[in-house]
C-alpha cells in the first residue's frame, strides 16, 4: 500500500500526526500523498468562514497569496490558518516567515482561553531584503479609526497609501480616539486622519497637520490623500 512508500520520518508520525506526510519532500511522500483529499472539504462551518473572512482581507488590500491545501506546519497547537511569506528576490531561499494561529495554546500554558497568532522570521533573509530601504523619516500619516467598519476602511487606505509611497501608522488595538491621537503624536506623524462612521457615511474625514495643527477635509480616496500628504 501508500504506507510503505512513506520516509521514515513519516512512518513514525502516521498514527499521531498523518498530516505532515503531505507537506513532506521526501519524493515517496509526495507520490504517497498523491491525489490526497483536500482540506479544504472538509472544513466546519465556523472554520470555513474564519478562512473566507481572512481571504477578504488580503484581497480588500491587494495582498498577492496562493492557497497551499498541503502546507502543514510541524507544531501541534496550530489551528485554523497557517502561512508562509514568500520572495522572489533571494533566488532558492524563498520562504521569509512561515507561522499561523492557535486558538488553544496560550490557555495549554495556565493562561486564559485566549486566541493567538504567531511566525518564525528568517533575520538574515528580512535583513538582505531591507538592506535597500530608508527607515529614518517620520510616518506621512497615522489613520486614527473608531469602529470595526472605520478600521476595515482604515485597514484598506492604508494598503493602498503604502503602495503609492506614503509611510502610513495604524492602531490595531481599538484604542479610543484620545489615546490614538497620543499615539500619533508619539510617532511624530506629519498628518492625522480620522475615520469613523459619521466619515464613512459622508465618504470624507478630516485629515489634521500635526505640525501647524491646521485641519481639512478630504476625500476617503486614497489619491486624493496621496495628493495632500505628499504635497
Amino acid at each position: 500500500g501508500r504506507i510503505e512508500l512513506l520516509c521514515e520520518d513519516c512512518n513514525r508520525r502516521y498514527q499521531t500526526n498523518p498530516l505532515r506526510a503531505l507537506d513532506c519532500k521526501s519524493p515517496g511522500c509526495q507520490e504517497a500523498t498523491k491525489g490526497a483529499p483536500s482540506m479544504l472539504d472538509y472544513l466546519c462551518t465556523d472554520c470555513s468562514e474564519h478562512f473566507d473572512k481572512t481571504r477578504s482581507y488580503l484581497d480588500m488590500v491587494g495582498t498577492s497569496y496562493s492557497i497551499n491545501e498541503r502546507m502543514v506546519r510541524g507544531l501541534d497547537y496550530y489551528t485554523r490558518t497557517t502561512f508562509e511569506m514568500v520572495t522572489s528576490l533571494l533566488g532558492s531561499q524563498s520562504a521569509v516567515a512561515a507561522g499561523g494561529r492557535y486558538d488553544g495554546l496560550i490557555s495549554e500554558l495556565g493562561g486564559p482561553q485566549l486566541s493567538g497568532i504567531g511566525f518564525a522570521i528568517g533575520v538574515e533573509r528580512v535583513a538582505l531584503l531591507l538592506a535597500e530601504k530608508d527607515f529614518s523619516r517620520r510616518p506621512d500619516l497615522f489613520i486614527a479609526a473608531m469602529g470595526e467598519k472605520a478600521h476595515a476602511e482604515a485597514f484598506r487606505l492604508m494598503s493602498a497609501l503604502q503602495r503609492r509611497g506614503v509611510a502610513v501608522e495604524l492602531d490595531y488595538e481599538g484604542k479610543s480616539l484620545k489615546s490614538q491621537m497620543r499615539r500619533a503624536d508619539k510617532f511624530k506623524s506629519r498628518f492625522t486622519l480620522i475615520i469613523g462612521d459619521d466619515e464613512l457615511g459622508r465618504g470624507t474625514a478630516p485629515l489634521k497637520d500635526m505640525d501647524d495643527g491646521v485641519q481639512a477635509e478630504v476625500a476617503l480616496d486614497a489619491d486624493a490623500i496621496h495628493k495632500l500628504v505628499k504635497d
